[in-house]
């Protein structure tokens, strides 16, 4: 059997010691695919066997929340903060050993919040039991990536790891169709001026996934990279959140410093719950939530409690929350606010509402 690992740290050096250029760029794009394509045979390798336990939790509420650091970052303390959950707290590394479920009650909102096990540097291999809590990540609707304000150089090795299991942290699948044709090689389309890509890497990448005649639509400047992604199509694309938790244990300077070298989002003291109720609101913010108000026909719509559900949702998606039946038997509906042309326009299962929608839908 192939030795992948050796393979793919000469690739991975090969492809860190050759400079960028445009001479360059048809190569470093094939010894990227060549590189994909071994770490998936050297996933699927690893995965043969015995199946570990995994972390299965159902999803619950209007959004799921994965809480993602390195043992001890202060997760299980974070999500006591925010949901009032009972998990327990200790200050040695591993003292979660399964995931532990809460629910944040938050603008009519129930978000679910999952507590996993830390994350440590090969994760993505399955050290520490890695894969299983990335494997967990992958259901979840937004991660919050816990810094500890001592231990900053955490953050690029959590979104490292990440990356190695096929999560994009703040990423949205590219602009790019490819449908394969039977004949006629591969044909590439481009709807601006690529910066990162020539013709020459494009094919080179596609002959590496024995992908010889497609038509290929760019409509967006990638990297290989990312035309690597796409090509696989099995990459899960989640928003995230980095907090620097255990802000008092730092001095203001260097929490300042922090804050501008890793970009984050919020600084945290969960111990001390200082910036939990603007965590709550970043948290509701990010997932994209809105509210969508019902009305019976004939009645006064119900503005007290708004049914949540993410932007860009149809009517249809709000059928199928409200019951498994509702699309089969829908009639039509009205709509009146933001996203109809009129009060009480008569919309159909593919129209999108916006927030502070009232929504009458009717069934046959």
């Amino acid at each position: 059997m192939a030795d992948y690992k050796d393979k793919i740290k000469e690739l991975e050096d090969l492809i860190s010691k050759t400079k960028y250029n445009k001479r360059t760029q048809a190569a470093i794009g094939k010894y990227k695919a060549q590189l994909a394509i071994l770490k998936e045979r050297e996933v699927s390798r690893s995965s043969k066997g015995p199946r570990s336990e995994g972390y299965q939790v159902r999803k619950t509420g209007d959004g799921t929340v994965i809480l993602l650091g390195y043992p001890s970052a202060g997760k299980s303390t974070l999500l006591n903060a925010i949901t009032g959950a009972d998990s327990e707290v200790g200050s040695y590394a591993f003292t979660t050993l399964t995931v532990i479920p809460g629910t944040l009650d938050y603008n009519h909102a129930r978000i679910q919040i999952l507590d996993v096990p830390g994350i440590v540097a090969g994760a993505a291999s399955g050290r520490g039991r890695g894969k299983e809590v990335l494997a967990a990540m992958r259901s979840a609707d937004l991660a919050l990536i816990i810094i500890d304000a001592n231990k900053p150089n955490e953050y690029h090795s959590i979104v490292k790891e990440a990356r190695e299991a096929g999560i994009r942290l703040n990423q949205k699948l590219p602009d790019v169709k490819i449908k394969k044709t039977g004949k006629g090689g591969l044909k590439i389309l481009k709807t601006l001026k690529l910066t990162k890509l020539n013709d020459a890497s494009i094919k080179n990448v596609f002959r590496e996934f024995k992908i010889n005649n497609a038509e290929i639509v760019l409509r967006e400047d990638i990297d290989v990279d990312q035309l690597i992604d796409v090509i696989e199509a099995n990459k899960k694309y989640m928003p995230a959140l980095s907090i620097i938790n255990k802000k008092d244990l730092v001095s203001e300077e260097k929490l300042i410093t922090l804050k501008n070298k890793l970009k984050s989002d919020i600084e945290i003291s969960a111990k001390n719950k200082e910036g939990i109720d603007e965590l709550k609101e970043l948290i509701f913010e990010k997932l994209n939530l809105i509210r969508i108000f019902l009305k019976e026909p004939g009645k006064n719509p119900d503005l007290d409690i708004p049914l949540i559900h993410f932007k860009n949702s149809s009517i249809k998606n709000i059928c199928d929350k409200l019951h498994k039946d509702f699309s089969k038997k829908f009639k039509f509906a009205r709509v009146w606010g933001k996203s109809s042309k009129f009060p009480g326009q008569k919309l159909m299962l593919h129209h999108i509402l916006q927030d502070g929608d009232i929504l009458e839908i009717h069934l046959r």
